[in-house]
């Protein structure tokens, strides 16, 4: 027998065949591992600004109680925020922004209700009676995907002939985004 390896009653008896990591710790650790490489991917409704300004950002979405809009989100330049957190129920959404920095709004033909501060706003009906102002939400068709990011870019040009193009929607030649009069990948740009 080796020298180092001493048989003795009192020390454990140490092979070379023998791993030093008992074999359930050695698959505990393994587990682990894999377990915290394979959790889901984050499924959320995000925005992000491809602009040189800063944005406020009004949702409309329908849950379980009805139609449902909120605002403001303020998203920086070159930034992306997340707007609904899990996984999107809905197959549409609606947008409206607008450019704190210098001026104009991506607006679209889908009424919703808004305010200038803060909110959460419960109902499309009647938003003038009830206190509320009168928005245009241009409309995103997530194809019923689990997660979506909205990209709002910007034009020099006049948006009402070239609106900028939205990356991430389907580009079916022909027809128009439902609501919009747009075809799709396009999105209705800051009017000035």
């Amino acid at each position: 027998m080796p020298a180092e390896m001493i048989a003795s009653p009192f020390l454990p008896r140490l092979s070379a065949a023998r791993p030093a990591i008992p074999l359930a710790l050695a698959g505990f650790i393994a587990f682990a591992v894999l377990s915290l490489s394979s959790a889901p991917a984050a499924a959320d409704f995000r925005l992000c600004n491809n602009t040189s300004s800063r944005v406020g950002i009004a949702l409309g979405y329908k849950d379980a109680e009805g139609w449902v809009t909120e605002g403001w989100w303020t998203v920086d330049s070159k930034r992306c925020e997340v707007l609904l957190e899990g996984t999107l129920v809905a197959r549409y959404y609606y947008v409206y922004g607008l450019d704190y920095d210098r001026g104009g709004e991506w607006s679209g033909q889908a009424f919703m209700c808004s305010r200038d501060r803060k909110f959460t706003i419960k109902g499309t009906e009647d938003c003038l009676a009830r206190g509320y102002d009168r928005t245009g939400f241009f409309e995103v068709d997530t194809g019923e995907q689990r997660t979506w990011t909205v990209q709002l870019t910007e034009s020099s040009e006049n948006l009402r002939t070239r609106p900028p193009s939205l990356p991430g929607l389907p580009n079916a030649p022909g027809g128009t985004i439902p609501g919009t009069g747009l075809a799709p990948g396009t999105v209705p740009g800051p009017l000035k």
